[in-house]
């Protein structure tokens, strides 16, 4: 398995053209690609700044950021209803999102790695990204 950078987006927020920009750069990056898996999962929890369809959603994104990461179907990322992902985030980060644009990082085995509110930047994380996206697991077959 890959590590992951799991991200609760938004449409219509304040974070969202740096966010998409940074995240679109960032899973196109030479040194990360095919290294480290980019998960969105549009949420309107924050403001009602999701307010479209999934399929609105991945179009949006798709056409003014050219994102080609996996973009899910819209979830709750807290409370009672808050997607078993995200209940397994916030549980083993101690962060629960309290806006759009968290971003938790998972390595290669699942274990949340460390998590960040939408005032860090996906550019502020790039050289913690890229080493954990270039760090090898140990081949089990020797």
């Amino acid at each position: 398995m890959e590590p992951s950078l799991v991200v609760n987006v938004a449409s219509e927020c304040g974070y969202t053209h740096s966010h998409y920009e940074a995240l679109s750069q960032l899973s196109q990056a030479r040194e990360i690609k095919h290294h480290l898996n980019i998960l969105a999962f549009p949420c309107n929890q924050f403001g009602a700044q999701e307010p479209g369809t999934n399929a609105e959603i991945v179009k949006f994104a798709k056409d003014t950021y050219n994102c080609n990461f996996p973009i899910f179907s819209k979830i709750d990322v807290i409370g009672q209803n808050a997607h078993p992902a995200y209940q397994y985030l916030t549980k083993n980060s101690g962060m629960l999102p309290n806006w759009n644009f968290w971003k938790y990082l998972v390595d290669q085995d699942g274990h949340v790695v460390n998590a960040w509110g939408p005032q860090t930047s996906v550019h502020d994380l790039w050289n913690d990204l890229v080493s954990i996206a270039t760090r090898r697991a140990p081949r089990e077959d020797l």
